[in-house]
């Protein structure tokens, strides 16, 4: 399934317009730490799907994500002045509130009502999990989905926010239905990735391990299946559009734009004894994957130090859009096939007017099980650490 360029535009571009950005602008993205937004730093700067953008929180504690340049001259709102109302633009004053409604215009005459034809760009932004997400699709917005191991009460949770990535989104979701990396990349993990062991030939790695690997479609995404030769069944999910479920994880892949992804983690962690936990998750931000931390390749070098440093080497030294004209695909990417074509049918389901998979439009809805019962059981517990 080689790729044209047109092909790969479609499946790669996120910026406002483009089928892939309208796709995903359907769906809840976390967008900062809620923690980062303070009483002392109340405004930050947000880049995502190629939209520039300031997230704030006003004096009465509500939050919004506005247009990065206000609609008058064009200053930059992470500078404005949070006030009651919501934020006033720092250079003369103007005034709107977290739906980008301009309140006031202070140097216009008295009674004058020009404010009410001036109105910015504004985004909704709930807080959940620790995250503030937002949404920059059409109303009505959907639920922020109920994954068990965002919502399940009986453990503690953290937050990993990874070093950005530089590449494109789509790198990292497909490196997530891409089962016969693990056993390759990865094999210098023995100790937490394959039992300890160090395997006998660097080019086979652990593959003779696997009797067979499997994709089925469920309804938020593409189940993964690993049977082992030893009797081990791994199944654990991609969730569409853009998260990996794996072990007691989530991986959530955020586009900035179309050469930039933020990249979170989720990790749950049960109490031994049921206990319930109600707290914020404790929030982590990870080293660098690469010396120097800035660099892109070939003029930066990659640890390769653990799991999630060889997988963001194998990401971005695809360059900052893969190139999939060049490709050679084999029978063992008939996953990295089965994504494309979904997004592919995805996209023309927005097209059409319709919701994509995954989309939750019942608040009240019950949880989702993405089958994190049996991965914290029977695979964790032999396999922990695994990023495939």
């Amino acid at each position: 399934m080689v790729l044209t360029k047109e092909d790969n535009d479609l499946l790669t571009r996120v910026g406002p317009g483009t089928p892939a950005g309208e796709l995903l602008r359907r769906y809840w993205l976390p967008v900062a730490i809620a923690q980062e937004l303070t009483e002392e730093q109340p405004t930050k700067f947000v880049r995502v799907l190629g939209e520039d953008l300031v997230l704030f929180k006003d004096k009465s504690g509500n939050a919004g994500l506005i247009q990065d340049h206000c609609p008058h001259r064009g200053a930059s709102l992470l500078y404005g002045r949070v006030e009651e109302r919501g934020i006033s633009c720092a250079y003369h004053g103007w005034l709107y509130d977290t739906a980008g409604n301009c309140l006031e215009t202070p140097a216009e005459p008295t009674g004058s009502m020009f404010h009410l034809t001036v109105k910015a760009k504004a985004y909704p932004v709930q807080r959940s999990m620790g995250f503030y997400w937002a949404y920059l699709g059409p109303q009505p917005a959907p639920a922020l989905p109920r994954y068990d191991l965002w919502v399940r009460k009986d453990g503690h949770r953290q937050i990993t926010v990874h070093p950005l990535l530089d590449c494109n989104w789509f790198q990292a979701m497909e490196n997530s239905v891409d089962p016969a990396h693990l056993q390759i990349l990865h094999q210098d993990q023995g100790t937490n990735v394959l039992g300890g062991r160090r395997a006998l030939n660097t080019t086979r790695g652990f593959t003779d391990d696997v009797e067979s690997f499997d994709f089925y479609l469920v309804d938020y995404g593409i189940m993964k299946k690993r049977i082992y030769k030893n009797g081990l069944v791994d199944e654990h999910p991609l969730i569409f559009p853009n998260i990996l479920r794996v072990d007691n994880g989530t991986q959530i892949r955020v586009p900035i734009d179309d050469t930039h992804t933020w990249h979170y983690s989720i990790q749950f962690k049960a109490t031994e004894d049921g206990q319930e936990i109600d707290e914020e998750p404790e929030i982590r931000y990870a080293k660098p994957y690469k010396e120097p931390g800035t660099g892109v390749h070939p003029y930066t070098h990659f640890t390769m130090a653990h799991v999630l440093a060889q997988d963001v080497m194998a990401w971005e030294t695809q360059g900052p859009v893969a190139d999939r004209s060049v490709e050679r695909l084999a029978t063992s990417d008939r996953g990295v096939v089965m994504l494309r074509n979904l997004l592919r049918q995805e996209i023309e389901r927005v097209q059409r007017g319709e919701d994509p998979m995954s989309i939750v439009r019942d608040p009240a809805h019950a949880m989702i099980d993405t089958n994190l019962h049996t991965s914290l059981t029977d695979y964790v517990g032999r396999f922990r650490g695994t990023q495939g």
